[in-house]
């Protein structure tokens, strides 16, 4: 097993946490790495407030004739986890004064100020039930384009002389296929529009605000949007394409994008655009456990973290992606699921990201986890996730 320490802040039991249980979840990525599921594994796992659990198991790179190790400080892309932090961003400007939960997103963004858009609101779109698309619809619909293939078509056929780019109307050209509060539909293109709201009432780029209001405060220095060059050298190698890319990045190479591709930096990135390392994410985690205070640092203020945090959806079904759940349990901006799948408490909420990776917080128990598991293919591996959360929390004593 290829396997490297973390620094912790203290041991396991000094936290009331079975020191055993680690070693299982050891083996249990290791079994994921042997059975080519994974490429390797890291983590950060804390209870109150205090790093008991960190380290990674693995190479770093996806090439086999490579054997340097995944560190813990080693940084991925979060994805989804994004929406977690978009979430909170949209907590500060509803607790500011500026937005609502119930703001028609039609009096901010005037594309939305239509039916069958017009009905869509904040709320709906951090909870996933506006009734738009689906990610991946266009693999479940014959002949339908998706929100972000009619962004780049658009962007493709966009000329200066056309004026200021309307993108958020070319991509609603598809409109939508439930009505608001209908059922749960995974939807990260609602994430973008929830950064071109933040953008519109603060006047400055929605990734810029989450870093100015949320990151930097909370001093997560490996938590960012584009990698430095400082932060690319120590980070996890998928595959050739990455690795390029990263190759650039450390030497300050620009790649060269044409005049629509360059459009796309015009789209907030809200919905998935974060890198981190799972210390960083932990950092955040405990500012929401801390009812939105980290040490004595304020992001948001404590109603607010009890609102988003409280299941809001009942009687909302699910049937994305194959599934027939008539009851979605979920947050506003947190996933909230229950039943025989979990051991953690009923309070407990958590954010998944593609490819893989995992942010649980139990405020009943005071613990916070974050893990990656990057996927060696395009398949989902529940036994990543979902079994990875019943080992960390089976060590709670």
């Amino acid at each position: 097993m290829l396997y490297t320490p973390g620094i912790a802040d203290c041991s396991p039991a000094e936290v009331g946490y079975d020191a055993s249980r680690i070693g299982v979840l050891h083996t249990h990525f290791q079994n994921l790495i042997d059975d080519n599921k994974i490429q390797a594994a890291s983590y950060c796992v804390s209870r109150y407030g205090k790093t008991f659990m960190h380290g990674a198991i693995g190479p770093l790179s996806y090439r086999e004739d490579q054997t340097e190790p995944l560190l813990p400080t080693t940084a991925h892309n979060i994805a989804s986890i994004t929406k977690a932090v978009t979430s909170v961003g949209i907590s500060k400007l509803v607790e500011d004064g500026f937005l609502r939960f119930d703001t028609l997103v039609g009096t901010i963004l005037e594309p939305f100020n239509v039916g069958p858009f017009s009905k869509i609101d904040i709320y709906s779109l951090l909870t996933h039930t506006s009734g738009l698309f689906p990610d991946c619809a266009d693999n479940l619909i014959p002949y339908h384009k998706s929100y972000w293939q009619l962004i780049g078509e658009y962007f493709d056929q966009y000329k200066p002389a056309d004026g200021e780019p309307d993108w958020i109307t070319a991509a609603l050209s598809c409109g939508v296929n439930k009505k608001v509060g209908e059922e749960w539909q995974y939807c990260s293109f609602g994430f973008c529009i929830l950064g071109e709201i933040i953008k519109k009432v603060t006047g400055i780029p929605a990734e810029q605000y989450i870093e100015e209001q949320i990151l930097q405060p909370l001093g997560m220095k490996d938590t960012m949007w584009e990698p430095t060059p400082e932060l690319a050298k120590r980070f996890i190698i998928r595959n050739e394409q990455y690795e390029k890319r990263l190759h650039d990045l450390i030497h300050g190479i620009q790649p060269e994008v044409s005049p629509a591709e360059s459009l796309w930096e015009m789209v907030s990135s809200t919905g998935g655009g974060l890198v981190s390392t799972p210390a960083d994410l932990n950092r955040f985690a405990n500012m929401l456990l801390g009812m939105g205070t980290l040490g004595d640092t304020r992001i948001v203020g404590r109603k607010a973290v009890e609102k988003i945090t409280t299941r809001t959806l009942y009687g909302v079904p699910d049937y994305c992606w194959g599934n027939d759940v008539k009851d979605r349990s979920y947050g506003i901006g947190l996933d909230m699921r229950r039943g025989p799948a979990f051991l953690y408490s009923d309070s407990s909420y958590f954010h998944e990201g593609a490819g893989a990776c995992c942010m649980a917080i139990d405020p009943t128990e005071q613990l916070a986890a974050v893990w990656f598991v990057p996927f060696t293919d395009d398949n989902w591996y529940a036994e990543a996730l979902f079994n990875v959360t019943n080992i960390i929390w089976s060590g709670l004593i």
